[in-house]
């Protein structure tokens, strides 16, 4: 998140680029249109020669911050799946890869590779620097399927084809699947532009149910221990002795220093609960800071998509088993490879409705654009994306999926907590994102 609403941009002038490529055939899709495992030869993949399908998917990696190697190697995986069936239409699909290096000058590097390239989509990727790599993508009329809602930008570029709702959805739905259970809550955040967004998506969610605001705590981002920050929060979660207080650390790649900090500190205080939102805490970070007896224990998570125990994963996990058995960058659990998963899913059938016709940047955009509605076997609901979304009046045109799953820590695993995904947006288009 930026804490900043980019200016809207509009498309420049498509490019003369032209990759030559046939697309899905409908059989083929319809036989196997989420990649499943297990079914074989599939009607409309040829092992014919022809030109390929490149796409790109681009994530930070081997960096002291936030590293996500396991989407350009989800999106390798699926690409070789695909292939091992023929390929599209005939056609083998090529996979380019790049590493943003958690920086704005890679990120760019990265979106101005996939122009030169002739890429037709960047697919299941990650940055946090939109501001960057939409102009070079815009510019070259690309369109980013299935971001990973780091940037406002990824909500409001046109050429940027979200497959959930970012940040913004998942505070937000912690904090309605907080008020029913939390005294005072305390969100320790980063003192930053980026930060000054997060009180009020977390109390947007927290009022709608009748809850107070929360403790707005602020942390400098360069710390490297949180003693005197632990200690703050937990007498702010702590002050009604009739209810237990609840502690949302929301500090990125640091929330686990917090959380050791923490650790040590809350045992001088009254029993609290702690919460966060998968962008920060998942199955990993769990494991790491102990599991069933480590500080997440009872906690509510709040994700884009089902608990990676649901039925609902059984085909990507089939992929991997087949594709990238012991490739240990891929975890299942994780949310980076659940987008990859499903960007590519958008692709495939931007692909099939395509048809024979050619493949290309521009085509791609433009099936995006006439209404294609793709389902993703229930892991998110029907995505399609209109030129204006359901929060485009509150800044967010493209944010069309607002769903967002609660998920609880029991035993040390994450595990669905509702039945049904909250859909957010009634509550942000109330909230104050200004």
């Amino acid at each position: 998140m930026t804490g900043r609403r980019p200016t809207l941009s509009t498309i420049l002038p498509a490019t003369q680029r032209r990759v030559r490529a046939t697309a899905v055939s409908a059989v083929a899709m319809t036989a196997c249109a989420s990649l499943a495992a297990g079914c074989g030869a599939v009607p409309g993949f040829s092992a014919a020669g022809g030109d390929e399908i490149k796409v790109m998917t681009w994530a930070p990696q081997k960096t002291s911050a936030t590293n996500k190697p396991g989407m350009p190697a989800m999106a390798s995986a699926i690409v070789r799946w695909v292939n091992s069936q023929g390929g599209v239409n005939g056609r083998k699909l090529k996979l380019v890869t790049c590493n943003d290096h958690n920086s704005s000058v890679g990120a760019a590097n990265c979106a101005q590779r996939a122009a030169d390239q002739d890429v037709v989509a960047v697919v299941g990727s990650y940055s946090q620097f939109g501001a960057s790599y939409f102009a070079p993508l815009e510019g070259a009329a690309i369109p980013y399927i299935g971001g990973y809602g780091a940037s406002n930008e990824e909500f409001t570029s046109p050429v940027s084809y979200p497959v959930n709702g970012g940040q913004l959805t998942l505070l937000a739905g912690l904090g309605e699947a907080l008020a029913g259970s939390c005294g005072p809550v305390t969100l320790v955040r980063p003192d930053s532009i980026a930060g000054d967004q997060l009180p009020q998506l977390l109390d947007s969610g927290l009022q709608a149910r009748g809850h107070a605001k929360s403790v707005d705590q602020l942390a400098a981002e360069d710390l490297t221990e949180y003693d005197k920050q632990s200690q703050q929060a937990l007498e702010h979660a702590t002050s009604d002795p009739q209810r237990t207080g609840c502690v949302v650390p929301e500090l990125g790649d640091r929330t686990a220093t917090f959380m050791d900090n923490f650790q040590r500190a809350r045992q001088d205080y009254p029993k609290v609960k702690t919460a966060a939102e998968v962008g920060s805490v998942d199955q990993t970070v769990i494991n790491s800071t102990g599991g069933a007896s480590g500080p997440y224990e009872g906690s509510y998570i709040t994700g884009w998509y089902p608990a990676a125990s649901d039925k609902r994963w059984d085909e990507m996990k089939k992929v991997i088993s087949k594709e990238a058995f012991g490739d240990n960058r891929i975890d299942p659990a994780d949310a980076g490879v659940q987008t990859t998963w499903i960007a590519y899913q958008v692709l495939l059938a931007a692909l099939k409705k395509i048809g024979a016709s050619d493949v290309t940047s521009d085509s791609v955009r433009r099936t995006l654009n006439d209404g294609l509605r793709v389902s993703t076997g229930d892991l998110t609901p029907s995505l399609s994306w209109p030129y204006q979304g359901k929060l485009a009046a509150a800044g967010f045109s493209r944010l069309v999926n607002t769903d967002v799953n609660v998920q609880t820590v029991k035993g040390g695993l994450l595990r669905s907590a509702n039945k049904k995904a909250l859909d957010m947006t009634d509550i942000l288009q109330n909230a104050d994102l200004t």
